[in-house]
């Protein structure tokens, strides 16, 4: 009955995007892109800045202002995994 194995099978494309959009609505494309590294990296500080080509006092700035503006305890599982969800669901900048 779903086409897509595992929780994103359970939850139509449509209805996925829109609530990615709504979620990840107030970051911009830099704050989106070092999320999505960040979170990819297991929040691993350096490895992200790597990835981006930024230092790694950036990465956490950016990552401490997604934070502030999602309103959302980036330490807490259930929030990257979240997260991680709406990011898959959405274009890459």
């Amino acid at each position: 009955r779903h086409t897509e194995p595992g929780l994103a099978g359970l939850v139509g494309e449509a209805e996925a995007r829109a609530y990615a959009a709504a979620l990840l609505g107030p970051l911009s494309p830099a704050l989106r892109e070092t999320l999505r590294a960040w979170l990819a990296h297991h929040g691993s500080w350096d490895r992200s800045a790597a990835a981006l080509g930024v230092h790694r006092n950036t990465v956490r700035q950016r990552i401490a202002r997604a934070a502030a503006l999602l309103d959302r305890d980036l330490d807490d599982p259930d929030v990257r995994m979240e997260l991680w969800f709406a990011l898959t669901r959405t274009p890459q900048a």
